[in-house]
């Protein structure tokens, strides 16, 4: 009988975000498939370092400790252009570091953007820009291009917290259009004047309320959830009240809001301990990652926003 996987959070994960397959990866583009095949059957019996997601994964799934083993709330599934043969090393890692995967997707080459949908993905954590940019463009997924792994990111076992930037992230890019083609100023006009309009949904809304739902299939009080959610945001006031009121119209439980005022989100990531940050701007990252997991959001290949640049030179408070 077919799995009903609308309850459950569905994070798709590819071998390379999961693992530390760099290496790897250089012996593919170097010396092709061939070279590829035999540097993995060669060194089938080694374990593969942790890779960016991989802190994510193992606290995700520790979530199925809290309820019925026979409904669990997080399911994962390691997507990759591996074929069967070559991914084996992959299978063998999961089951040294004893992670509770049981379903995989090897694609034996082809792209892997046409199975998001098949598998029901909420969100998808990939080291392939191309992958990345095909899902946003087609599939009702969450997906992200996570960055190399943090040196020195000592994550929290018993917790999972995810922490997400606001516009054209959790909401949509219109806000942030506003912001890019007519500067600030008119961007806290327009966020003053629709405080009391929602919104409307980014890319990773949908996953935002699916995180909340789990908080409440959780036996215990949202406020001490073991599953923790943050919106780190360049916002601040004026604009400020309409990301809470969206969220409370959405129904939407979120437990910590930073609203940096274009400071640097590092320092605050770091204290929050975030498993992941997904954020739409390389510059909000490039020195984040260096502190926690993080993913860059790409936009639609037909979003204003691939070319638009910020109107003024003030600092971006978004």
């Amino acid at each position: 009988m077919p799995v009903d996987f609308s309850k459950i959070l569905v994070v798709g994960v590819s071998s390379r975000a999961l693992f530390n397959l760099e290496k790897e990866d250089k012996i593919f583009k170097n010396k092709n498939i061939r070279g590829y095949r035999k540097h993995q059957l060669k060194n089938e019996d080694k374990v593969l370092k942790k890779g960016t997601a991989f802190p994510l994964i193992e606290a995700l799934l520790k979530l199925n400790q809290h309820v019925d083993d026979k409904k669990p709330i997080v399911e994962v599934i390691v997507m990759s252009r591996n074929s069967p043969e070559t991914g084996l090393r992959v299978l063998k890692s999961i089951k040294k570091y004893n992670l509770p995967i049981t379903r995989w997707a090897f694609s034996g080459g082809e792209p892997l953007a046409p199975f998001i949908d098949a598998f029901g993905i909420d969100l998808f954590l990939t080291r392939d820009k191309n992958d990345v940019q095909k899902i946003i463009d087609s599939a009702n997924c969450a997906t992200a291009l996570v960055y190399n792994p943090p040196e020195n990111f000592k994550p929290e076992t018993e917790r999972v917290k995810f922490a997400f930037d606001a516009d054209a992230v959790v909401f949509s890019e219109e806000s942030e259009i506003i912001y890019k083609t007519k500067g600030m100023e008119a961007f806290h006009k327009h966020e003053k004047d629709n405080e009391d309009v929602p919104l409307n949904d980014g890319p990773f809304a949908k996953l935002l309320r699916k995180l909340s739902d789990i908080q409440d299939f959780l036996p215990v009080e949202k406020e001490l959830s073991p599953l923790r959610i943050a919106i780190v945001t360049a916002r601040n006031a004026p604009s400020h009240m309409r990301v809470i009121k969206t969220l409370r119209k959405w129904n939407v439980y979120v437990d910590e809001a930073y609203f940096m005022g274009g400071m640097a989100k590092d320092k605050v990531l770091e204290a929050f301990g975030a498993h992941i940050f997904f954020d739409d701007q390389h510059r909000h990252l490039s020195s984040s990652s260096t502190k926690v997991p993080c993913g860059l959001v790409f936009y639609k290949s037909s979003s204003v926003l691939q070319n638009a640049k910020p109107k003024s030179k003030k600092k971006r408070k978004k």
